[in-house]
């Protein structure tokens, strides 16, 4: 499943991802993993929480390196059930013109590997009017 939070910038949705990332280690059979793309705003994540900071990982700069990264993480933890991804349009080259084609892989990805996924979206639903988010579940 691919869960979707939307807001504009300043809206609170990096705290709102890693308060559900707290709160999905607590109940968590498996590993969490949050995805941000800096350091910054990690003093309040749970110390269980597998956080990884892309900018660590300047290498990866396209949805396919991005893919191939979460792929890579799955093949090599079958633990994982869930990963948080904070601001998606500032991971890679994703942008709103292409996020659909990145969920269709994360929902592909989700499926294969049974992974929930939870994705921040920095827009507002206006903008994100022409992005088929049916399949997803909103969270706001």
């Amino acid at each position: 499943m691919v869960n979707v939070l939307t807001g504009p910038k300043g809206s609170g949705k990096t705290q709102q991802m890693i308060e559900l990332a707290n709160q999905a280690a607590k109940v968590s059979n498996g590993n969490v993993v949050l995805i941000k793309k800096s350091h910054r705003n990690t003093y309040s994540v749970d110390f269980s929480i597998r956080t990884i900071c892309m900018t660590d990982y300047k290498e990866i700069e396209t949805i396919d390196a991005f893919k191939g990264f979460l792929y890579g993480m799955a093949a090599g933890n079958h633990d994982i059930e869930s990963v948080f991804i904070d601001s998606v349009l500032k991971q890679a080259d994703i942008s709103l013109s292409n996020l659909p084609s990145f969920l269709n892989i994360l929902k592909k990805i989700s499926e294969e590997n049974h992974i929930d996924f939870f994705v921040s979206i920095g827009a507002s639903k206006e903008e994100l009017s022409d992005v088929d988010l049916s399949e997803c579940k909103l969270l706001n």
